[in-house]
């Protein structure tokens, strides 16, 4: 895990809850750093891409849908801005540099994307990826990628809030405590101890 730049592009958002979309790697993971971030109010495992009929877990993990396992999080830019949901992304959650892989899990559906749904999101993210590769923090080049929202299809129940409901689950102690963790050491200011929805 690495303490990503403070980003030089500060996102300038209006009022009101916001929606972003973060790819990369097992949406377990993803939707538990998310969920203990002050000021996201919701946070939601799914499918991003592809079509509806074949937005199904079984079929995304053949990697041959073009769905990216993804996380809906909704936030309110008044505690926290865009901009720091990507730096908080890129430190603890997804190494930009590696294509179609996080942690142990491999194949497009793996892929590590920033899925902006205003111009403002898309600014920042941009702005980021630039800052990122110049900032040489990383051994090899940023990979990570900007992609267009096409669809977001909600994952089963049984992947919504996982790793808080199966906190013994050997998959959660391995690869998703230790990045709650890190967001803790790391943004002590944006962390909480209880998950989005407790």
């Amino acid at each position: 895990m690495v303490h990503a730049p403070t980003p030089e592009r500060v996102a300038r958002e209006t009022s009101g809850l916001k929606t972003a979309i973060f790819a990369g790697g097992c949406f377990w993971g993803v939707e538990g750093v998310f969920s203990h971030v002050k000021g996201v109010t919701g946070a939601v495992s799914g499918y991003h891409g592809g079509t509806e009929r074949q937005a199904r877990y079984d079929l995304v993990t053949t990697g041959l849908t073009d769905h990216a396992e993804a996380v809906a999080v909704t936030y309110d830019p008044a505690q926290v801005r865009y901009d720091e949901l990507v730096r908080i992304f890129f430190s603890v959650v997804a190494d930009p540099t590696l294509r179609n892989r996080q942690g142990p899990d491999e194949g497009a559906q793996y892929r590590t994307a920033l899925v902006p749904l205003d111009a403002e999101q898309r600014a920042v993210a941009a702005a980021y990826l630039d800052q990122m590769e110049a900032s040489r923090l990383w051994d090899a080049p940023i990979v990570a990628a900007i992609e267009p929202y096409r669809a977001f299809y909600p994952a089963e129940d049984h992947h919504q809030d996982f790793a808080a409901r199966n906190p013994g689950h050997g998959y959660v102690l391995r690869w998703d405590r230790p990045r709650i963790a890190a967001l803790a050491r790391l943004y002590p200011r944006l962390y909480r101890a209880a998950s989005a929805r407790d």
